[in-house]
Order: C-alpha cells, then sequence, then structure tokens
C-alpha cells in the first residue's frame, strides 16, 4: 500500500494550519540540503542530532556541516549521497505546522516522486542556478501540474555557485515562465535562494539585496491553504457502520456512518442521497468523538446519524441529491506504474477508491505520457515509473469525481492480490 504520514504520527492535534509539502528536482540539486537548512535553522533539530552530524561531517572531510545527513537517514543514502525513499519530517513555526516530504530526484524512482507529492498542498521544485531548467526538473514540474497540486515553488538553489547573479537568475526565471505557460501553473512562486548558506530559506540573503520577494520559509508560511478542499460538493465514503452490539444495549437503536468528509459542508437537516443505491433521507445529526456538532467538512472524521433506517454499507458515498458524483463501472484515468512487472491490457487488479473496494481489468492502455515533453505516445505496456493513460472496468460500480474537482474522491490505487503490493496510482479524468 502506498503510505503517508497521518496527522496523529507526528501529535498534531488537528491540521487547521498544517501545510503538507514535497520537494523535488534533478539529482544533487539540494533538496536533502535544503531540508535540512529548514530543520536546523528553524530550531527543530536537537542538539545531540547537530553534533551528530557534526562528527559524521568532519570524519567524511567535508568543509562545513552536512545538513542532508539531517534528511538521509537510511545508510545507503548516507554512503551514496543520494536520496533513495521518501523522507517524511515535521517542524512547525509560530505561524504554521510542516510536513515535509522529501523524495528522490533520479528518474527511477519518479513513483516515489508521485508518492510523495500525492497528498501535498504544496511543493517545492529545486533547480541548479548553474544548470538552469534541466530535463528532471522538468519532469517533477509536469508531474506536480498532473498532480494538481495547488501551489508550485521554484527554488532556485547554489546562487553563492553563480556569484549571487542577477542577470543568471532572471534568465533561469524566464525559462520558467515559459514552462508554467505551457504547463497553465496558475500559482508559482520563483525564490533565489542558497540551502548551503541559508540565503533567503529561513533569513534574508544579505547577498541578493536585487531581490525583494519573500524568502522561502516566508512564502510556506503565508501561501492560503483556504483552497485545499472542495468545498461544494458534499461527499461522504462510508467506512465503518456502527450498530448496537447486542439487544441488552442501551443503545440499541443507535446506528451510525462513520468516516471522513471528503467534500462539502454537511449539517443535520441537509438532504443527503445514499450512493450508488439511489436512495434519499435527511441528516438527523452529526458527531464527533461523541458530542454532537453543527457541521462537518473536509477532512474531519465524523459518524452522520440519518433520519430514515436504510440500507448503508461500507464503501457507499452520501452526497447531496441535486450534486451527485459519477457512477460508473468503467473508468478513465492517467496512472503511474510502480512495480517492476510491466502492466499490459487485460491485467487483472484489485481496485481500492475511497472506502470500497472493487475488481478491474484493463481494457486499454491508450498512450504513455512523455513527462519531458507532454507527449502522447502509443505503448503497448507501462514499465517502472511510466505515466499513462488506460482505461478500466470495475466488476461493481464506483462513485467518484474527476481528479480535478476533488483529490479524495478522484484518486485510486491497483493491487496485485497475489502479492498484496501497490502497483499504481491513478487519477480518474472524469
Amino acid at each position: 500500500m502506498v503510505a503517508v504520514p497521518s496527522i496523529a504520527q507526528f501529535g498534531l492535534e488537528d491540521d487547521s494550519e498544517l501545510l503538507r509539502f514535497s520537494t523535488a528536482g534533478s539529482v544533487d540539486d539540494g533538496k536533502s540540503t535544503l531540508i535540512g537548512r529548514l530543520l536546523y535553522d528553524t530550531k527543530t533539530v536537537f542538539e545531540d542530532q547537530v553534533q551528530h552530524i557534526e562528527d559524521v561531517s568532519r570524519r567524511r572531510g567535508d568543509e562545513r556541516t552536512n545538513l542532508a545527513l539531517l534528511t538521509d537517514g537510511l545508510r545507503a543514502e548516507r554512503e551514496q549521497g543520494i536520496t533513495i525513499d521518501v523522507a517524511y519530517r515535521y517542524f512547525a513555526t509560530k505561524k504554521r505546522k510542516f510536513i515535509i516530504a522529501d523524495t528522490p530526484g533520479h528518474v527511477q524512482y519518479t513513483r516515489n516522486m508521485v508518492t510523495g507529492a500525492s497528498t501535498a498542498s504544496l511543493s517545492i521544485v529545486l533547480v541548479d542556478a548553474r544548470q538552469g531548467l534541466v530535463e528532471q526538473s522538468r519532469r517533477h514540474a509536469h508531474i506536480a501540474s498532473l498532480l494538481q497540486i495547488p501551489h508550485l515553488v521554484f527554488a532556485v538553489n547554489k546562487m553563492d555557485l553563480v556569484g549571487w547573479s542577477q542577470e543568471r537568475f532572471t534568465e533561469i526565471e524566464r525559462d520558467l515562465a515559459a514552462l508554467a505557460n505551457r504547463l497553465e501553473l496558475r500559482n508559482y512562486k520563483v525564490i533565489p535562494i542558497s540551502a548551503l548558506t541559508g540565503a533567503n530559506v529561513v533569513d534574508r540573503s544579505l547577498e541578493m539585496t536585487w531581490y525583494a520577494g519573500p524568502t522561502l520559509l516566508e512564502h510556506l508560511e503565508a501561501v492560503p491553504l483556504t483552497n485545499e478542499h472542495d468545498l461544494i460538493s458534499a461527499r461522504f465514503p462510508v467506512q465503518w457502520v456502527i450498530r448496537p452490539q447486542s439487544r441488552d444495549d442501551a443503545h440499541h437503536d443507535y446506528r451510525g456512518y462513520a468516516g471522513q468528509v471528503a467534500g462539502g459542508v454537511l449539517r443535520a437537516g441537509d438532504d443527503v442521497v445514499i450512493l450508488p443505491s439511489g436512495v434519499t433521507t435527511k441528516i438527523a445529526r452529526i458527531e464527533q468523538g461523541g458530542t454532537e456538532i453543527a457541521e462537518a467538512y473536509p477532512p474531519m472524521s465524523v459518524t452522520l446519524h440519518l433520519e430514515h433506517d436504510v440500507d448503508v454499507s461500507r464503501g457507499d458515498v452520501i452526497a447531496r441529491p441535486n450534486n451527485q458524483p459519477t457512477v460508473s463501472q468503467e473508468l478513465d484515468a492517467m496512472i503511474c506504474w510502480m512495480t517492476d512487472k510491466p502492466l499490459a491490457p487485460r491485467g487483472r487488479y484489485a481496485l481500492k477508491h475511497t472506502t470500497r473496494w472493487t475488481r478491474a481489468i484493463v481494457e486499454s492502455l491508450e498512450y504513455r505520457l512523455d513527462v519531458n515533453t507532454g507527449d502522447q505516445q502509443p505503448a503497448e505496456q507501462l514499465s517502472l515509473n511510466d505515466l499513462g493513460r488506460v482505461k478500466l472496468r470495475t466488476t461493481s460500480p464506483v462513485i467518484f469525481d474527476a481528479y480535478r474537482q476533488n483529490r479524495t474522491t478522484g484518486s485510486f490505487i491497483l493491487v496485485d492480490e497475489a502479492t498484496n503490493s501497490t502497483v499504481a496510482a491513478g487519477m480518474l479524468l472524469g
């Protein structure tokens, strides 16, 4: 299964001011150093950790403390000086909490980048000021666009190695504007930094006085979170049906439907429809942690009580009668293939979408996507890390929205039932 950290893992009570962001870029662009700098300069690192990486840096002969060691935790990563897995880190400032996904730069780890960015509200794509916009930077920007990540930051790193040149930054900024226009990126920012020295990461650079914009941390603290969820279309995938445990149960008439709100705002008295059955009823009340509340919205986990005793099961979706998701067994999707065994038409897999499991067959592979150029290439199979468009048919209806409308109800995974391993992550096209 694709695993991402939960709020509870970091001891956070809520995510009202939580920003999830990922980092990406070409190999050696400085992703791990940047995250180490953020952790170090926001004083999120323990003294013994700092002492340890200082000792390791001295033994390796590094000229200064190697902050990348704060995130490159695996031994193989430290020995090779690369990041080979998604490393999740947490830090906080007075204004906001953050969860970072440090994703690999190598082409062969594209799947890890997709995993790390899939739940992100912002992605930082690093660009080496010496190299400019290279193929892997374009790849990661294209994937960020494909994943509909709301905000994108191009961090032009290693400005110290180009003499803090405003001319060089302007040249790269111009190339990035052309790329953003081609990918139709609306919310993006370009910031010149040096992760090694800390310039414009947390503290403002003394060397680049020509730059008048925010530091990277200032931008991370200020980027709006209001558009993270669809608050218009009510979507409630049922995760668990709470029934009386016995005839003697004091709450023998208690029946609730627990889950996480995936879209819209739900209130007592709202007319709702149960999908896929199409039965209509009203919300009687809403509870959270045993306490009745007035309304529920994403990503709150709540229990709904309905006015009528209707047939509701795990995997059903509660929505509004006049604003319903698509219910279909025919799916059109973009997928990222995540395993060594290639995908080929007529392949059969288990499909997990929100809280519903079903089986699916690949009816056709429409094309393979070249994420460097955006070209659609004819293909007979998808190999590890490939992205492509497929048509699937499921054994039972899937209740979904297009991914561009709702990232929760518009995404799914494919699982190999023989190995129980996740083989693909998908985005529904509507």
